[in-house]
């Protein structure tokens, strides 16, 4: 890299790195490109010659990147973005689009935004699809990077405190985000449970039978840890990977769970369970949307991202009031008209 003169580099070289990193394939790269694939092998070896490393590797019928690579990429694909953005500017209108997007979201996050989001959805661009994938990490960045999802909404704590220490760092931000909504989890049993009518103390918690919503499998969640830093622990006798899983088998069963506090009622559990407070101190739970910023200046993302956001505001009974009032001041001529306030 020392030796390296930025002034001869042929900037279409980066345009290949960026179609090969997303597509993991340079077949499919050579296409989406519109050129051949023997085209796209001499622009990656001109590259690594210029930059030193083997960029990516063969592994199966595609590649895989190195470390060098997956440093470089972040900072190549925001580039390339604001340059197309700044050079030739997209348009995307949401009445005759016949886009497909795809959300990474659990179960209890999709009960509670699908519902407001498909009529806006319905209303401004019917000819768009969304897809929801199931969530299985609470880290959904290589979703992103290798564009298995446009946008991934949940409770990322460590995501969302990486991407702020990297903005306050001022280093390159890989990925971006945005608050959606605070929730609350809570304690839940069947009724008739032999806790439902006795204070739920700690001791009392860390004594019962416990089923724990996973979405990586793992028997250890955010509440493990907050009970590790107060020295206690309970007794997690079976692991699910869906919160609507878990709320009919705890219906049949002694067995306590951590459910959202809006998904028992979105999911229409409450004539089934009664929720408790917990018995420690948690942080507030954060939904946040998470994407890539390749996507920041993209008309349909920005479009969906709006979407999702005055979607998110219905979610709540405040939020939703809020929505109204801003909906009459847009009628009111002696009011201007002001777009959502962002959760």
């Amino acid at each position: 890299m020392a030796s390296l003169n930025f002034r001869s580099l042929d900037l279409n070289l980066l345009r290949v790195f960026d179609e090969v990193m997303a597509e993991r394939n340079l077949t499919r790269a050579a296409h989406n490109l519109s050129i051949t694939q023997p085209a796209v092998s001499n622009a990656l070896r001109r590259l690594r010659d210029l930059l030193g490393d083997e960029l990516v590797v063969r592994k199966g019928h595609g590649v895989e990147p190195t470390p060098r690579a997956l440093a470089l990429w972040p900072v190549v694909r925001q580039s390339l973005a604001q340059l197309q953005e700044t050079l030739a500017p997209g348009s995307f209108d949401p009445a005759t689009a016949r886009s497909t997007f795809v959300l990474a979201m659990a179960d209890a996050t999709s009960a509670t935004l699908m519902p407001p989001l498909v009529p806006i959805v319905e209303r401004e661009a019917p000819g768009v699809s969304l897809r929801v994938v199931p969530l299985t990490t609470r880290d959904p960045r290589h979703l992103l990077d290798d564009a298995s999802a446009d946008i991934a909404i949940g409770f990322f704590p460590a995501v969302i405190s990486d991407i702020t220490a990297q903005a306050q760092s001022d280093n390159v931000i890989a990925h971006e985000s945005l608050r959606l909504y605070d929730g609350e989890y809570v304690c839940v049993m069947r009724r008739g449970h032999p806790l439902a009518d006795v204070p739920l103390t700690l001791d009392a918690y860390c004594a019962a039978r416990h089923l724990l919503v996973s979405f990586s499998g793992k028997p250890f969640g955010f509440i493990d840890e907050t009970l590790s830093g107060l020295q206690r622990e309970r007794r997690i006798v079976l692991t699910v990977n869906q919160f609507f899983t878990a709320g009919r088998v705890v219906v049949n069963s002694d067995l306590l769970t951590v459910l959202p506090r809006h998904f028992v009622g979105v999911a229409s559990l409450l004539d089934d369970l009664i929720w408790r407070p917990l018995p420690m101190r948690l942080p507030t739970v954060h939904v946040d949307a998470v994407w890539h910023p390749h996507k920041r200046y993209d008309p349909a993302h920005r479009w969906l991202r709006d979407a999702i956001a005055r979607a998110a505001i219905q979610t709540t009974p405040q939020q939703a009031m809020l929505l109204q009032n801003q909906a009459h001041l847009k009628k009111d001529p002696a009011h201007p008209a002001t777009p959502p306030e962002r959760p």
